[in-house]
């Protein structure tokens, strides 16, 4: 990019910092700077346009408190590789030849739940072992993929599963779905009927809740304390319900928790929560689905065992997923059902007709019985527990007392709470149209609530530079 492609006018009444910060904005839109492009330092820009170091330096404070550059220190600054909707490149007459434009692929926002470290995932190694795979590929791996998983995969998870959840299953009980919320849905057919009743936590996670209602499921918010979910606060409002309406059928055929880490508050659920839940399923006859969402992500303390490994009446259903632990595009999840359930949900899957990608299943297969899963996991516990670091302080520089963060022992995102007259959903939208994710808390319950916070996730927050770049534009609109 040149000097005249700058084109700064100094008889104009606009301040020259302005002029440059509007310049590079321009040729951030058109793609003269694309994504990830270094631009010049400070000290080469200033000498190019005979511009004083002070005026740059400004402009560029400017493009990085709103996201567009992002420092990387020794290595120089750069244009964030997730621009802001309104700053991408338009299709301009000279791209416009006709054809079709090719779709793209939304890069991760910052912020946005649910995503491993994407830059940290070792292609490389997933290549080869695809490959490998590929060029081992037999005509009966070419067939429809087993419905309730592949054979290999579901094995090496039977001995993953013991050794760290402290599971003891065979694999016929593990069924090999595409998501978690798709393993809620096989739940609904296989155990439940619509109308059911359930307790869910409250606040609890948003797309759990949303397909469970639209299997038709009523939904009892049952609170989360310190502790975790509080079962005591379920029974009373059972027993309420009862003395209101004798004629309804209020007992909870199902509960759905979140025990290791409860999403989003990131508690730990007691043992003594553990027994009285388990101690009132077995007395309900109802069903406990654990969600052991992100398990793998503990930064301080021992690791804590899963529900499922203190079950000793079959009535925890135990779900997991690799989306967190390895990337979403994976589409691979598994349900552990008791012994007792193995043939009725053999029978829900045939009639759905489910059934995942064998290559994926025998790729994933490969990276959990070679070592890589472990050593990946390994990796990605000292990661996360630096990253995370990173966006508590820098959250904490920039926002100061208007926030607090509940830091604990595990997960993949922070919750930042806020004073309760704050509307957090309307941070969040606006968060969301100036390019960034993250969650509102209040988003997150059944009913009304005064409580204020956003769930930021910290696993692509790249360093110390772009943590802060990140929490100077989040408060801007706290302001």
């Amino acid at each position: 990019m040149s000097n005249t492609q700058l084109r700064l006018d100094r008889t104009q009444n606009v301040p020259i910092y302005r002029q440059l910060y509007q310049r590079l904005r321009e040729a951030m839109a058109d793609g003269r700077l694309p994504p990830g492009k270094r631009v010049p330092s400070v000290r080469s820009l200033a000498s190019e346009l005979n511009l004083s170091r002070g005026t740059v330096e400004l402009a560029y404070q400017l493009l990085v408190s709103e996201g567009y550059f992002l420092p990387r220190g020794p290595a120089g600054t750069i244009v964030s590789p997730h621009l802001p909707e309104s700053t991408k490149p338009a299709v301009t007459s000279e791209t416009a030849t006709g054809q079709e434009p090719k779709p793209g692929l939304a890069p991760p926002l910052p912020f946005q739940l649910g995503l491993p470290a994407l830059d940290a995932f070792p292609n490389k190694l997933w290549t080869r072992l695809t490959h490998r795979r590929l060029r081992a590929q037999t005509s009966a791996e070419l067939n429809y993929p087993p419905p309730t998983g592949h054979p290999a995969l579901k094995r090496a998870l039977v001995t993953y599963l013991g050794v760290s959840r402290g599971i003891a299953c065979q694999p016929e009980q593990i069924f090999i779905t595409d998501s978690y919320r798709d393993s809620l849905g096989l739940i609904c057919r296989a155990l439940l009927k619509s109308g059911d009743s359930g307790w869910f936590e409250e606040p609890g996670y948003l797309m759990a809740r949303e397909r469970l209602l639209n299997e038709g499921m009523h939904l009892t918010p049952v609170g989360v304390d310190a502790e975790g979910l509080n079962v005591e606060e379920g029974l009373n409002v059972e027993e309420g319900l009862n003395v209101e309406d004798e004629s309804r059928a209020t007992s909870a055929r199902f509960a759905v928790v979140t025990p290791t880490h409860q999403s989003p508050t990131g508690v730990t659920m007691t043992l003594a929560r553990r027994q009285a839940l388990l101690a009132w399923a077995s007395r309900e006859n109802a069903w406990i689905i654990e969600d052991d969402y992100d398990s793998e992500y503990r930064y301080h303390g021992h690791p804590v065992p899963a529900l499922k490994s203190l079950d000793h009446d079959d009535r925890v259903l135990y779900a997991g997923t690799f989306s967190k632990v390895l990337f979403p595009a994976i589409k691979l999840a598994y349900l552990v059902v008791p012994l007792s359930q193995v043939a009725i949900f053999q029978q829900a899957m045939q009639r759905l007709g489910h059934g995942c990608p064998t290559l994926s299943q025998a790729v994933v297969t490969d990276f959990i019985e070679e070592g890589h899963f472990a050593r990946h996991l390994k990796r990605m516990r000292a990661l996360y527990k630096v990253r995370r670091e990173h966006l508590r302080q820098a959250l904490e520089h920039h926002l100061g007392g208007r926030i607090h963060i509940d830091l604990q022992a595990g997960g993949m995102h922070l919750l930042v709470r806020l004073a309760d007259d704050i509307d957090d959903v309307a941070i969040a939208s606006r968060a969301a149209s100036a390019g960034l994710g993250g969650h509102a808390l209040s988003a997150w319950t059944l009913t009304p609530t005064r409580q204020s916070g956003m769930l930021l996730s910290f696993t692509n927050v790249i360093d110390a530079d772009h943590a802060h770049a990140l929490a100077a534009r989040l408060a801007t609109l706290l302001e």
